[in-house]
């Protein structure tokens, strides 16, 4: 069963090229590397453009908008063959969009929805991840006070995360058997802003949450951070990334869950995506896509890969794919069977 999920999560990521695309350059920009995740991502698109003979050109954008623009239109100018972009905020990306056009180069819109017909959306089906987060959470904690910690307010991923966590949770409110103490957006999905809305909202509410539904680890281990200030360490808190701090948070019982998002196979299928477009497939062609319809009423071309909830009951899932490795897993840990 381990392994089909697990070849379920990849399969669809993985295709072949016609041919080997040397003389092809695929130009990468991304939004930051602050989180962990970004380095993992980026080694396998450069693993599969290695694989195609594809040379790989990149930019961090550092966070800003701004330098994201100029980041991409330099490396259309530098020349590109195909462009993956990890937007720093969606809403803006449009002028990259145009240059992209005028030049004649494909786009993958990467882990984040670009909300234009002209950007292929390839990402995990972030609705769903949403709905696990606060699935693990609720069954954890069935009533009580609930805080929601939100992702970047300036990336789709965070309202389509949500409106998942929304989904499974509104049967319960409803019942009035929890309620929603607290809510805010983090800023640029950073923890220290993830800590500082979680230590206001404690402070208003004098200490009085039961729960926490948290969109990533980084803003979860903010979370976390601010409750063990208060000595409440170990009420449910949710995340996302499969973080090796944040995996041995759940073996330790701080973290409830983390979504596990296998960069590597998303990463593989953007290099895989990229240099199939550059080479002349249509959006519609490349294999295993479908039609995600956007928010803003557009038909997106696209690829959703499939997450898998991480919780101490399935820690050997992430040992078993070579995620990470049980000393990093199971330090500080006793009396979990996985780290035995």
């Amino acid at each position: 069963m381990k392994k089909s999920i697990l070849l379920a999560t990849v399969a669809g990521a993985i295709f072949a090229t016609d041919a080997m695309a040397q003389d092809l350059s695929v130009c990468v920009s991304w939004s930051n590397f602050r989180e962990e995740r970004w380095k993992t991502d980026e080694a396998a698109i450069v693993g599969a453009l290695d694989a195609a003979g594809a040379e790989y050109i990149s930019a961090d954008a550092q966070t800003s908008a701004t330098k994201q623009l100029a980041d991409i239109e330099g490396m259309i100018t530098q020349g590109c063959s195909a462009l993956i972009i990890l937007a720093q905020d969606s809403a803006s990306i449009g002028p990259a969009l145009d240059a992209a056009e005028d030049a004649g180069v494909p786009v993958v819109g990467y882990d984040r929805m670009i909300d234009d017909p002209r950007a292929f959306y390839l990402t995990f089906d972030n609705v769903e991840v949403g709905r696990m987060q606060a699935r693990a959470v609720l069954e954890a904690q069935p009533t009580g006070r609930y805080v929601m910690i939100k992702g970047s307010p300036v990336d789709p991923n965070a309202d389509f995360l949500r409106g998942g966590q929304q989904e499974v949770l509104q049967a319960a409110l409803d019942a009035g058997d929890i309620e929603i103490v607290g809510e805010a957006y983090t800023d640029d999905w950073q923890p220290a802003n993830a800590q500082r809305n979680m230590e206001q909202i404690l402070t208003q509410t004098d200490n009085g949450v039961d729960a926490v539904v948290a969109s990533n680890d980084g803003t979860a281990g903010g979370v976390v951070a601010a409750l063990t200030a208060q000595g409440m360490e170990g009420i449910p808190v949710s995340g996302q990334d499969g973080d090796m701090a944040a995996l041995n948070r759940v073996a330790l019982g701080t973290q409830t869950v983390s979504v596990w998002k296998d960069s590597r196979a998303l990463g593989r299928a953007a290099g895989e995506i990229a240099v199939a477009m550059a080479q002349g497939t249509a959006m519609a062609d490349v294999e295993g896509s479908a039609i995600f319809n956007s928010p803003g009423g557009n038909e997106l071309n696209s690829m959703l890969l499939a997450p898998i909830p991480i919780t101490q009951d399935n820690l050997d899932i992430v040992l078993d794919a070579g995620w990470i490795e049980k000393e990093t897993l199971c330090a500080g840990v006793s009396g979990l069977a996985v780290c035995e």
